[in-house]
């Protein structure tokens, strides 16, 4: 059976980027997100947020779920936590990497607890695309070219890294070095393998080799 996958769009920097909409997915619009859906000529199919990134008419027709401006969440959470109800398996967010640091980070933590619930999540930008894994693993194809990097996320992870320049053969990464930081994709097919913990892992999207 097909992955049930949501797709968020938050009001986050977009750079260049044209997001894609996987075939037959289940859209949200956190909040600002929704101009960059009018921008794409997409309807979500639920938005949601406080509205204080939005100004413009609603679509008509679309489930609409309002939250007060002082609240707990960020709309991207709110967003996430609705296709956590409504069944995801695999939820890619847009609009979550740069612009605000804080809201960024906020969004990697998202990554780390969907990780932790067997839920597949991925931030993807213009530049980077950002996951979490928990006890799995990771296989880049040999087009992929750039920078990856693996960090250890709540204490420490065990990781095996093979294909890429440097490699790791579960080597234990904790959460005070980034010794996992700036290896390289090598033309080869490259796997990263979590076999304890959480890590985030990053690596560049708008560099392929040809």
């Amino acid at each position: 059976m097909p992955v049930r996958t949501f797709c968020v769009f938050g009001s986050g920097d977009y750079g260049d980027m044209k997001p894609e909409i996987a075939p037959g997915a289940f859209v949200i619009a956190a909040d600002g997100g929704l101009s960059v859906l009018e921008e794409l000529s997409a309807t979500p199919d639920l938005i949601v947020g406080d509205f204080d990134s939005y100004g413009g008419a609603l679509p008509r027709g679309v489930e609409v779920i309002r939250h007060p401006v002082m609240k707990d969440e960020t709309d991207m959470e709110l967003a996430v936590r609705l296709a956590l109800e409504r069944g995801a398996e695999r939820i890619v967010m847009y609009g979550g990497l740069g612009g605000r640091l804080d809201h960024t980070f906020a969004n990697i933590q998202l990554l780390a607890m969907l990780s932790r619930r067997g839920v597949r999540a991925e931030l993807i930008g213009s530049e980077w695309t950002v996951t979490a894994v928990t006890r799995g693993g990771l296989e880049f194809s040999p087009e992929y070219a750039g920078t990856v990097s693996v960090f250890a996320y709540g204490g420490k992870c065990v990781v095996s890294e093979t294909g890429l320049l440097y490699g790791l053969d579960r080597y234990t990464l904790t959460d005070e070095k980034p010794m996992g930081v700036s290896n390289s994709f090598t033309g080869r097919t490259a796997r990263v393998t979590v076999h304890e913990g959480t890590c985030v892992i990053m690596w560049q999207t708008g560099r392929r080799s040809e």
